[in-house]
């Protein structure tokens, strides 16, 4: 049998038995508390070691709702800091209490659950839309959504949430931490609190905050059974739930903070550190979990899988993911048995794995090396197509030269595989323009600096490199050309980033422009300015009707997703074959490539699928400021093209052009036809 196994509470008849592991640790006792009484220890258990390092023991009160934690004695000495006074979560509890300020207790959990006819949607990657929401900001401010569920599980799956996603047409809500955490002792002190969730204290159990307020009085079991509700709820709307997980550092930060878990248990082992004893932070959180050993590797597997298959989420997006990757040496393997394992594992099968590939470690910067199987986050492809629509136009206006190309927004287009290997192909991109760490989408583009102030940082927080453009105003302004300008480059990147080849990513709130008044740091602002809006004015309900737009013919148009890469001389099924041609309709040249000047390119991509079925599509762009005269080039078994959309004119539809005729596209904007 696996020495690790059933780690954690399990029921067997009338008994509740504990296993903890601690390699280092001299004795470990279960502590069981009264049900009314926090603070009183009813009951200690002794638990016993086996071999392998894991400390077990039973008790009959050991039950669903009873409230637990566990003491640990150990050696002194570099890399340790055992403490047997102070009361520790178990790492596999499945729910947690909150008994003080900054004390927690473990919890039993029953995981019963009537999931009824529900099932995993299991949407194909190449039609996945990811919509980034944070639980609490989605639906706080919503007015159509019941007072007392907003901001909750509850309210995320209210139906009238449900039904903007569904119109909207995203496939997967991807979820900002909702493993229990806590906020630094640092915000604390300043009045604040973590609002993202990034500082986790337990990798089993849902946040209790996130639950409703009849559900948050009930404890710990009934928020359980809100999560499981919430995603039964998506499920039936044919929604997947992806979870944004903090498997890189614990909320336990650096060396004399607080001791909640690991570090009590063994802190030796669960922690990346020099020889003295000393952290070795590839996080900046204070902390990195040492993914060279065993047991750390098996705890974020045991994890994963639970809320894969006991909580039925369909996806992780795994948070710094190169400290995931780390060897023992700190150097970074995408090889690495963690990775292959998540992976690999078959109770993980169908499960979407998503990289933020970067730490602020050696060699942090990963974008591209992750194995095959996962899909990452593409900070290229953020950078390069804001720099088209933003950086370079500003540049262009201050009588500068672009310092891009149209190069670079072809790549991105086409699926980034100048950045993944062609056996990856262009799923193993998640494109994004915005995340919930940045300048919103409407912020790109009214501001040129961060406004951070209110974080408490004298607004040293935060990125200086936001590639944004406030076109010529910075903040709220009442100019019609600026407005214009800022509305139509909102478009342009929602236009650019709904017609790339890759998994699209949108930030929520971005559909409908969306304002945190230029802080791109909002970690710590639990407030109306992170909070998602649901009252528009009119520009805002257009460009939530061109984001609707986009996403359907995004699924008309299987030439605008593809699966895999096309290759020269070669069929192959569900690649995108891109043809690039120059604004006189011929194909493009390696000078037309490399010169920065070129700021407007046409291609077609054609996608047969595994039927046979043929799709094909041709886009305009024209990234300057000025009228872009095309002619649409002349193509082997295109006769015509139909206008479907262009940035230029929302209106704009349905006319018919033919091979070989002009076309004016007044930049900058993208254009998209149907060829046929």
């Amino acid at each position: 049998m696996d020495p690790l196994h059933d780690l954690g509470v399990t029921r067997t008849g009338d008994r509740g038995t504990i296993r903890i592991w601690s390699g280092t640790a001299d004795a470990v006792e279960l502590c069981l508390f009264d049900s009314a009484d926090p603070n009183w220890i009813t009951s200690r258990v002794p638990l016993a070691r086996d071999e392998h390092g894991v400390w077990s023991g039973s008790s009959p009160l050991l039950g669903p709702g009873r409230r637990y934690g566990v003491r640990v004695a150990g050696p002194s000495g570099p890399g340790n800091v055992f403490d047997p006074s102070t009361v520790l979560l178990d790492p596999y509890a499945r729910g947690i209490s909150r008994t003080g300020p900054n004390t927690w207790q473990s919890v039993v959990m029953d995981d019963s659950f009537d999931w009824g006819d529900s099932r995993k949607p299991n949407i194909p990657l190449e039609s996945t839309v990811v919509y980034e929401a944070h639980v609490r900001g989605l639906t706080k401010r919503n007015p159509r959504v019941p007072e007392h569920l907003r901001g909750t599980y509850a309210g995320l799956a209210n139906e009238h949430t449900i039904q903007h996603l569904v119109d909207l047409g995203i496939t997967a809500v991807e979820l900002l931490p909702v493993h229990a955490f806590t906020s630094e002792r640092r915000l604390v002190g300043q009045g604040l609190r973590n609002y993202w969730g990034y500082n986790t204290l337990s990798y089993f159990a849902p946040h209790p905050a996130y639950a409703s307020t009849g559900n948050l009085k009930a404890g710990p079991q009934a928020a359980l059974h809100e999560f499981k509700g919430m995603v039964k709820l998506l499920h039936q709307a044919g929604i997947e739930v992806i979870l944004d997980v903090v498997y890189n550092h614990t909320a336990e930060e650096g060396i004399g903070g607080p001791r909640s878990s690991f570090r009590g248990i063994d802190n030796a082992s669960y922690y990346r550190q020099a020889a003295a004893g000393e952290y070795v932070d590839t996080t900046g959180c204070g902390n990195t979990l040492d993914y060279s050993q065993d047991v750390p590797i098996r705890m974020v597997l045991d994890s994963v899988r639970y809320w894969a298959n006991e909580m039925q989420v369909d996806g992780f997006r795994f948070d710094l993911a190169v400290a995931l990757g780390r060897d023992a040496r700190g150097f970074y393997d995408p090889d690495h048995p963690l990775l292959l394992a998540l992976r690999d594992d078959p109770a993980l099968q169908g499960v979407k794995l998503i990289a933020e590939p970067w730490d602020i470690g050696p060699d942090g910067w990963q974008t591209g090396n992750f194995p095959s199987g996962w899909s990452e986050w593409n900070d290229r492809y953020r950078d390069g197509v804001r720099d088209f629509w933003l950086s370079d136009v500003a540049a262009a206006r201050r009588g500068e030269q672009a310092p891009g190309s149209a190069g670079r927004l072809a790549s991105a287009l086409a699926g980034s595989a100048d950045v993944f290997a062609n056996e990856r192909g262009p799923l193993a991109s998640v494109n994004f323009i915005t995340a919930h760490d940045g300048f919103t989408l409407h912020d790109l583009t009214a501001y040129d600096a961060k406004h951070n102030t209110g974080n408490g940082e004298q607004n040293r927080d935060g990125s200086d490199n936001n590639h944004s453009f406030n076109f010529g105003v910075e903040g709220d302004t009442r100019s019609p050309r600026v407005l214009a300008d800022r509305r139509r480059a909102m478009r342009n990147l929602m236009g650019t980033l709904l017609l790339s080849a890759g998994v699209p990513m949108i930030t929520a709130g971005d559909e409908h422009g969306r304002s945190q008044r230029g802080n791109n740091n909002a970690y710590n602002q639990d407030s109306e300015l992170t909070w998602v809006s649901w009252q528009h004015s009119a520009w805002q309900r257009e460009l939530l009707e061109v984001t609707r737009r986009l996403l359907r013919l995004r699924r008309e148009n299987p030439a605008l997703r593809p699966s895999r890469y096309a290759r020269d001389g070669a069929h192959t099924p569900n690649a995108a074959e891109m043809s690039w041609y120059s604004p006189a309709g011929a194909s493009m040249t390696s000078r037309d490539w490399h010169a920065p000047d070129t700021r407007c390119i046409q291609y077609i991509s054609a996608s047969t699928s595994e039927t046979g079925e043929l799709s094909r599509v041709l886009i305009v762009v024209n990234g300057g400021e000025q009228d872009c005269s095309v002619v649409l080039p002349e193509h082997e078994g295109v006769s015509g093209y139909t206008l479907l959309w262009t940035s230029a004119d929302d209106t704009a539809e349905g006319t018919d052009h033919a091979p070989l005729t002009e076309y004016a596209l007044a930049g900058p904007a993208i254009a998209l036809f149907r060829a046929h």
